[in-house]
């Protein structure tokens, strides 16, 4: 059972963590728990890092990424002490687990650390004898012996990767929503919760824009088969439905193989603030690519669509791609760096853009899908600027006004406001 920040926020909300815990306890389950730091508490002790040099008159904004990991990893440290304080309270016996007392390897990467292994023997002998492990989620052990943490989202990366090393039947992650949707009901009001999604189609989610779940945590649960449900933790722990456990409310996400009728599109993802960088006169030639996008890669932009124009004379192409519009000013300061290596004439970039995604695996075996959203997008007058497509996925990029309108018209023109 994994927790986020907004389900620990304050003390009554890990009470009624706690409360959920036991319903699981009581109906005879061995548990395990992860939690995130209470909400803001992160950023909080984020700011505090960044703050602190310039306090000092230090003139330089870097600081030790070690001691910054020591740093931020307590905000879950607190959380798992005050839940394992809750459960005792209420009758359950239960104790906190920090990420190097179990421990959770980790590579080197501080402040954005990948998980190498768990040893969950110690977990599994304490569960066994009716113990609850609360662990405190985001971080791990360095092969240098210090604290490492995962980076932003990565209690749930915790708990998956938790879940695997114990051989957990499932895990949940209960958050401030009550399952995947069709697309976000924020936007389209008739959007409906999905009772079970493949984890191929969860990852495109996460990855263009869904906010449920975050890409790394359902990677690991692909790779490790981890059935994972997405539960809400502000429901009411007796509420009716709730201690099922075979059919809680939420959505499942699962191998595709344990849905038997699968949907040709099961959801409409959006990402919002995309920017485009045009390259034009670019010389073709072998190399060119890689001189672009490495540089890029280097310094950690992902770039996502990529459109690329030859000319007819093939002496020259236009190149465009997307990228966060976080990223814009330092990706255009690193391409005019390598444009004599290169060789290319202008460099054109654009804010203010939209990508909207259309996913389902049953697109795999059905033809038309990419003709229908041309079509539903066109009679609503909203033009498209470029288009990828995958097996299971097709993304739009179209100007960012008209991103609401477009998630509306291909919700509908999918059928997925319908029951």
């Amino acid at each position: 059972m994994k927790f986020g920040g907004t389900s620990v926020a304050d003390l009554s909300r890990i009470y009624r963590v706690a409360r959920h815990v036991k319903r699981e306890v009581d109906a005879g389950h061995q548990v395990a728990v992860v939690v995130s730091a209470m909400a803001g508490k992160t950023n909080e002790l984020v700011g505090w890092v960044q703050e602190l040099p310039q306090v000092c008159g230090s003139k330089s904004p870097f600081y030790d990424a070690r001691e910054y990991d020591t740093i931020v990893a307590s905000g879950e440290q607190v959380t798992s002490g005050l839940l394992a304080i809750a459960l005792q309270s209420i009758g359950v016996d239960a104790r906190s687990w920090q990420g190097w007392q179990i421990p959770i390897h980790t590579d080197n990467a501080h402040g954005a650390a990948r998980i190498t292994g768990i040893d969950g023997s110690d977990i599994v002998r304490r569960m066994e004898m009716g113990q609850v492990a609360v662990m405190a989620g985001f971080q791990g052990l360095a092969p240098d012996n210090r604290i490492a943490t995962l980076g932003r989202g990565g209690s749930d990366t915790s708990a998956v990767a938790l879940a695997a090393a114990v051989q957990a039947d499932r895990c949940d992650i209960y958050t401030d929503v009550d399952g995947v949707y069709t697309t976000d009901p924020r936007i389209e009001p008739k959007a409906r919760r999905l009772a079970k999604v493949s984890f191929e189609e969860m990852l495109e989610m996460a990855s263009l824009g869904a906010k449920v779940l975050q890409v790394r945590s359902v990677e690991l649960a692909m790779a490790h088969k981890v059935r994972t449900f997405v539960r809400s933790s502000f429901e009411e722990p007796d509420a009716p439905g709730m201690g099922d456990f075979l059919n809680p409310p939420g959505t499942l996400i699962c191998d595709e193989e344990e849905i038997v009728e699968q949907q040709v599109v099961t959801g409409i993802a959006y990402a919002k603030d995309e920017a485009q960088i045009s390259l034009r006169r670019v010389a073709d030639r072998p190399g060119v690519s890689a001189g672009i996008f490495g540089p890029l890669a280097d310094r950690s932009i992902n770039v996502d669509m990529i459109v690329q124009n030859v000319s007819e004379d093939g002496a020259f192409t236009d190149i465009t791609f997307t990228i966060p519009t976080g990223d814009m000013d330092k990706a255009v300061h690193i391409l005019e760096g390598v444009r004599d290596s290169v060789g290319f004439g202008a460099i054109q970039s654009e804010t203010g853009l939209a990508k909207v995604s259309v996913i389902g695996v049953g697109m795999r075996s059905n033809a038309g899908v990419a003709a229908t959203a041309f079509k539903a997008l066109a009679d609503k007058g909203i033009n498209i600027r470029a288009i990828t497509t995958s097996e299971i996925k097709i993304s739009i990029l179209i100007d960012g006004p008209y991103a609401e309108l477009a998630v509306r018209t291909l919700h509908s023109v999918y059928g997925l406001d319908k029951k």
